[in-house]
């Protein structure tokens, strides 16, 4: 069901009534191989070869001597590419659709074979199935990046079921069972890896093709392409939950969200084309009134000029292109847009507002500066230290035991933890105490001063009733985040600002080292949400806030734009975001940035070519100064040029 659904979004992306190659797309989705691809055009050449020879004995007047060979040779020639948009059309004026484009080629090319233009008629339609062609390959080529990354889809995993691997669908695997994943298999759900370590390319995940090392306990996605080995896996999330579900999701709902540009388009082609329909008429008939020297197929002719030039193609089909082509950008660089509408909104964005901890930095505690009494060597120190506090489960107790030191050669008995102060216990025969300073106070162990000017979380030590030293955690940038805050500036932001739970110190000193324009930390969830929405009054700021915890999703559903950080991101802040930054990078932002306005400029220059260029030829045309050469080319040349345009998105250096 949910495939199917798939299919129907893709069709209805671009698929407004007045578009032909939407329409069925010439069924070229199901064209995949080679040979197929080339019976597509068979058509168009034996059309192209029947006209061509047809012009060569017009100009000789050999074999068209007899009246009706001639409209039959072109007969002929038009059937192959006329016949399908005339059928087309037939079916949606039973649909109550009467004003397609397959109409106005229909009425356009059968009204040239009546006054006798043959080879125009048939060059006109050629033109225009030559043209769809090109426009369904360019389709093809933009849903790319998108189709890619849905086939990424796992189809089997490997179970242990009954002490036994077997092979099932990745969606009938339960939340504990154990998979197997060979070398160059696809994971086929999250999970935790038993093996001892694997290599992963997580490339459908982040857009990132970089071997990502991944150790026995550590958490894999489904989607990553194991590289090394075979590997066992526990799965911690139901298919449908998994990380792969999720973006193929996402990719499906953002092909269904439209911009604002590209329905008002579709809205216009609806009325616009109709308008046309009935000058046409008028421009046939009233001339009858007050021109002196009337002649019916001489205005019919200039009406069916106007006709050609009048159908919207190059609108309908350039801009949700330009869309398409900027969300297959964006995917392939690890970004992913829920929608079109938010390429247009990253365009406005002038101030944004991020969180610290998994935004700027890792998310990560770690060992900063080790600093000892004399009495001790920071290689016994550590041993004390790791000792009690390898008794703990807290995130500090981690970040000291993962410390790079000698082989720890101490046990600690009788631990007991503090509320609030930290551990105390027996290390190789002495008492010890390893918290903050409040556990020394307690104990009455005087500590150095100096140790008040310090704003990162601080560990002391104290050994036998003796202050023994301390050690500092802190959480580390990430490793862009210096060239994240300078690609924001350049993309035209204007003010960046930095709002954490975290200790306002600690977010003061942060902000200060990447140059931020200000910075408040100690903040509650409900007290981001105050701030942002205190920018938000001035009518001219447009917030993009950036964060990756359950706590920023109140703040990401209220942003302007809210982007969240896709890996370590929490399921809630995924869910509520517009976009999603599946590499943890917040240099990304600025990319995101970027492909919001080359994707919003291309759309526009697509705009202005096709109404600049069919203004000016409807003009000629209706002065009778313009052929159906130029009306080909108002038509189908345009479509083609703006096309053209809205795929340079896909090969742009964003860098």
């Amino acid at each position: 069901m949910k495939h199917q659904k798939n299919k129907e979004l893709e069709k209805n992306t671009i698929n407004p009534s007045t578009c032909a190659h939407c329409h069925d797309d010439h069924k070229n989705d199901l064209n995949d191989n080679d040979t197929n691809r080339l019976k597509v055009y068979i058509p168009a050449i034996f059309s192209f070869s029947l006209l061509v020879l047809g012009i060569i004995l017009d100009y000789n007047q050999i074999l068209f001597r007899n009246g009706w060979i001639r409209p039959l040779w072109y007969i002929i020639a038009y059937i192959p590419v006329g016949l399908p948009v005339l059928k087309a059309g037939w079916e949606s004026i039973q649909k109550g659709d009467f004003f397609t484009e397959f109409f106005l080629m229909g009425i356009a090319t059968i009204g040239a074979f009546a006054i006798g233009e043959y080879p125009e008629a048939v060059a006109v339609m050629l033109f225009y199935a030559v043209g769809e062609l090109f426009q369904g390959a360019a389709v093809k080529k933009a849903k790319g990046d998108i189709r890619a990354l849905l086939e990424v889809r796992p189809k089997l995993a490997t179970v242990l079921r009954n002490n036994e691997y077997i092979g099932v669908a990745p969606e009938s695997v339960s939340i504990g069972e154990v998979i197997q994943v060979r070398a160059g298999e696809q994971i086929p759900l999250d999970g935790i890896l038993l093996s001892a370590k694997g290599s992963m390319n997580k490339s459908a995940l982040t857009g990132e093709s970089k071997p990502d090392s991944v150790k026995k306990g550590e958490s894999v996605f489904a989607g990553s392409i194991n590289l090394d080995g075979v590997i066992e896996v526990e799965t911690t999330k139901a298919f449908k939950d998994s990380s792969i579900a999720r973006i193929i999701e996402m990719v499906q709902n953002a092909t269904a969200r439209k911009s604002k540009t590209e329905l008002f388009i579709r809205k216009f082609a609806r009325i616009y084309t109709p308008i046309v329909v009935f000058l046409a008429i008028g421009l046939t008939f009233i001339p009858y009134f007050f021109v002196q020297d009337y002649v019916f197929s001489t205005w019919l002719y200039r009406a069916l000029i106007f006709l050609v030039i009048s159908c919207p193609c190059a609108l309908v089909i350039s801009i949700p292109l330009g869309y398409f082509g900027g969300l297959g950008a964006a995917s392939r660089n690890g970004i992913l847009f829920k929608g079109a509408s938010f390429l247009d909104s990253m365009t406005k964005v002038n101030t944004v507002v991020m969180d610290k901890t998994g935004t700027v930095t890792k998310g990560v505690f770690k060992v900063r500066d080790l600093v000892t009494d004399q009495i001790i060597t920071e290689a016994d120190f550590m041993n004390y230290l790791i000792a009690i506090e390898s008794k703990s489960t807290h995130p500090i107790a981690k970040a000291i035991i993962a410390y790079n030191t000698e082989a720890n050669k101490y046990t600690a008995t009788g631990v007991v933890e503090i509320p609030g102060k930290g551990l105390r216990g027996n290390v190789n025969g002495k008492i010890v105490l390893a918290g903050n300073k409040a556990l020394m106070t307690a104990h009455d162990i005087k500590v150095p001063t100096t140790t008040d000017q310090i704003v990162e979380t601080i560990i002391m030590v104290a050994i036998d009733g003796k202050f023994a030293g301390y050690i500092t955690i802190a959480d580390e940038l990430k490793d862009d985040a210096h060239q994240a805050i300078k690609q924001i500036r350049d993309a035209g932001v204007k003010k960046i600002i930095m709002l954490s739970g975290d200790k306002d110190q600690i977010t003061q000193k942060i902000a200060v080292e990447l140059g931020l324009d200000w910075a408040l930390g100690g903040l509650l969830p409900e007290d981001k949400l105050r701030e942002v929405e205190k920018l938000q009054k001035d009518p001219h700021v447009n917030v993009a806030f950036v964060g990756d915890g359950i706590n920023d999703a109140p703040v990401l559903a209220i942003s302007d734009v809210g982007i969240a950080m896709g890996g370590l991101g929490s399921d809630v802040a995924i869910e509520t975001a517009d976009i999603i930054i599946q590499t943890d990078q917040p240099s990304k932002i600025a990319r995101a940035i970027k492909i919001g306005n080359s994707t919003r400029a291309i759309v526009w220059q697509n705009i202005v070519l096709a109404f600049g260029v069919k203004v000016l030829v409807l003009a000629l045309g209706a002065g009778g100064l313009a052929t159906m050469w130029e009306a080909v080319f108002a038509d189908v040349g345009v479509a083609l040029l703006a096309i053209l345009n809205a795929v340079r998105l896909q090969r742009m250096n964003l860098d």
